[in-house]
């Protein structure tokens, strides 16, 4: 089974971004490429090369799903994992974020300390339906 190890994380909040960043990073031992928009994740995949993507919903610019959607237009990307984070979580928008091809969403405010587990736990769950 594939291991986890680079991650393109999308947030503008940059005090949200700080505490993912330690907790996937310092207690996740993940790699992470931080972009504070949509725009700049579309752009920073290609020299990254992500194994998954972690989107803010909302973010200015362009949101997740937005971002989401361009990614997939690129055929080497187009099943890409994705988990969306936000705090946004009627059962209805979970749904929506899922059928746009999410493998998960994490509520905000999430926690920092188990954070990198549950990223680790959806991906290893899911990995056998994604061609990565």
């Amino acid at each position: 089974m594939q291991e986890l190890i680079r991650i393109l994380y999308a947030e503008d909040q940059i005090d949200i971004q700080q505490v993912a960043t330690l907790a996937l990073e310092t207690v996740g031992g993940l790699t992470l490429k931080t972009c504070n928009t949509g725009l700049e994740a579309v752009n920073a995949i290609p020299s990254f090369e992500p194994q998954l993507l972690l989107f803010d919903v909302m973010m200015p610019d362009m949101d997740g799903p937005t971002a989401l959607a361009k990614i997939r237009e690129i055929d080497q990307y187009k099943n890409i994992p994705a988990i969306f984070m936000t705090a946004k979580v009627q059962s209805n928008e979970i749904q929506n974020y899922l059928d746009m091809g999410a493998l998960a969403v994490i509520a905000k405010p999430f926690d920092p300390m188990t954070l990198a587990s549950q990223i680790q736990e959806i991906w290893q769950r899911n990995l056998q339906s994604y061609d990565t």
